[in-house]
C-alpha cells in the first residue's frame, strides 16, 4: 500500500482523499506520464479512484495539443478519457481573450493547434502576421519547430498597442529526451523586444483554476501535481485542497524549503495516495510525530528520530520544518534528516 501523507501539522481524521473529494484535477506531466509513457500506478489508481465515484479531470498548462488529442493519448495508455475531461491553458487564455474582444474578433497566434482551436471554440478568428488586421495577440507553446520569425510577427503585433495574452509561462517543459524550453522562455524573448507585460492564464494564476472549475463543475475539488510553484500555488491561489506526487519534479528538500504558497495538503510518492487514509500527523514534545517518526527542528536544522515508512517521516519533517521555519523554513539545514529517509 502507499504511504499518504498530510503536510500540513493538523490531523487529517483518517479520510481517503477519493471519498472526501469530488473530483481530482489533474497534472499530466509527471503525474500520469513521463516522456509519454504511464507512471507507475497511475492507471491502476485512477481506475480504481473513477469506479468509486471521483471524477477525473486532467489540467494541463501545454497549450500546443488539443482536448481530443491528449483525451487519445491518455485512452491508449489504458485510460479511458473523453476530450471534455481536459483542460488546458489554451482554453483558458482564449476566454481571457473572449472577454476582452468583440465575436468574430481576429487574433494573432503564435503558439500550436490547440491554442487555434481553443480560440474558435470562443467564436475568435485565429491568424497568422500582423498584418492580417488582429485585434490581439496571443501566445502558447509551438512546439521546438516553432520559426523565430512567429516572435517577431507577436512583436510587430504588440509594437502597434495591440493586447496581448499568454496562455502560460512555465520556462521548461519535460520531453522524452530531457528539460526544453517552454513557453515562459518564449514569452521572455517577445517581452525583451518590446518591454510589453502579457496577461497570464496559466497555473498558478486564477483564469486556470475557474476554467477548470467552470467546465468540471466540481464542488470539492483535489488538485493533484509535482510542481511546487504551478500546481501547488495555483491550488493555493484558488483556495482549495492540494495532493503533490514525488513522480516529477519535486524532491524531499525542495518540499521542506517551500514557501507557505507552495506547501501542499498531502504527499504522496504516487497516484496510489488517492486511495489510501490519511495518517495522522501530532504534538509531541518540541516536534511532530508521524507513524514511528518524530521530526524537531533546532535553531539552524531539522532532525529525525524512529523508524518507519519514510514518507511517514517527510510528513513529519514537513510539519516541523513548516511549523518553525515558518516563511524562513529554506535556511534549515535538512541534509541529514533526509539522508536517514532515503529522500
Amino acid at each position: 500500500m502507499s504511504q499518504t501523507v498530510r503536510t500540513r501539522p493538523e490531523g487529517s481524521g483518517g479520510q481517503v482523499l477519493r471519498e472526501a473529494y469530488d473530483t481530482a484535477l489533474l497534472d499530466l506531466d509527471g503525474v500520469v506520464y513521463a516522456g509519454g509513457e504511464a507512471i507507475v500506478h497511475a492507471v491502476d489508481s485512477l481506475a480504481v479512484a473513477r469506479d468509486a465515484g471521483m471524477r477525473l479531470a486532467y489540467v494541463t498548462n501545454n497549450a500546443l495539443r488539443t482536448p481530443d488529442t491528449v483525451a487519445g493519448h491518455l485512452t491508449e495508455l489504458g485510460i479511458p478519457t473523453e476530450a471534455g475531461e481536459v483542460i488546458t491553458s489554451a482554453q483558458a487564455v482564449s476566454r481571457l481573450v473572449a472577454e476582452a474582444l468583440p465575436q468574430g474578433s481576429r487574433v494573432l497566434v503564435v503558439g500550436g493547434e490547440g491554442l487555434r482551436v481553443a480560440l474558435r471554440e470562443r467564436g475568435l478568428v485565429p491568424v497568422e502576421s500582423a498584418d492580417d488586421d488582429p485585434a490581439a495577440v496571443v501566445q502558447g507553446y509551438g512546439g521546438p519547430e516553432m520559426a523565430w520569425g512567429r516572435f517577431a510577427e507577436a512583436c510587430y503585433a504588440i509594437a502597434r498597442g495591440l493586447p496581448w495574452f499568454a496562455s502560460n509561462t512555465d520556462l521548461t517543459v519535460p520531453t522524452a529526451r530531457g528539460i526544453a524550453p517552454g513557453n515562459g522562455a518564449a514569452v521572455e524573448v517577445v517581452r525583451l523586444a518590446t518591454g510589453a507585460e502579457p496577461r497570464v492564464a496559466g497555473k498558478p494564476l486564477p483564469p486556470m483554476h475557474r476554467e477548470t472549475v467552470l467546465r468540471t463543475g466540481a464542488r470539492r475539488p483535489l488538485v493533484v501535481g509535482d510542481r511546487l510553484d504551478t500546481d501547488i500555488e495555483g491550488a493555493f491561489n484558488g483556495d482549495v485542497d492540494s495532493l503533490l506526487v514525488l513522480t516529477g519534479v519535486t524532491d524531499g528538500a525542495r518540499l521542506l524549503a517551500a514557501v507557505p504558497e507552495h506547501r501542499p495538503t498531502y504527499v504522496d510518492a504516487d497516484l496510489r495516495g488517492l486511495l489510501a487514509p490519511q495518517p495522522e500527523v501530532t504534538p509531541e514534545g518540541d516536534g511532530f510525530r508521524c507513524g514511528g517518526w518524530t521530526a524537531t527542528a533546532g535553531p539552524r536544522e531539522l532532525s529525525l528520530d524512529g523508524d518507519g515508512e519514510p514518507l511517514d517521516g517527510l510528513r513529519a519533517l514537513c510539519a516541523a520544518a513548516w511549523t518553525a521555519g515558518g516563511a524562513d523554513a529554506c535556511l534549515l539545514d535538512t541534509g541529514k534528516a533526509l539522508a536517514r529517509l532515503g529522500l
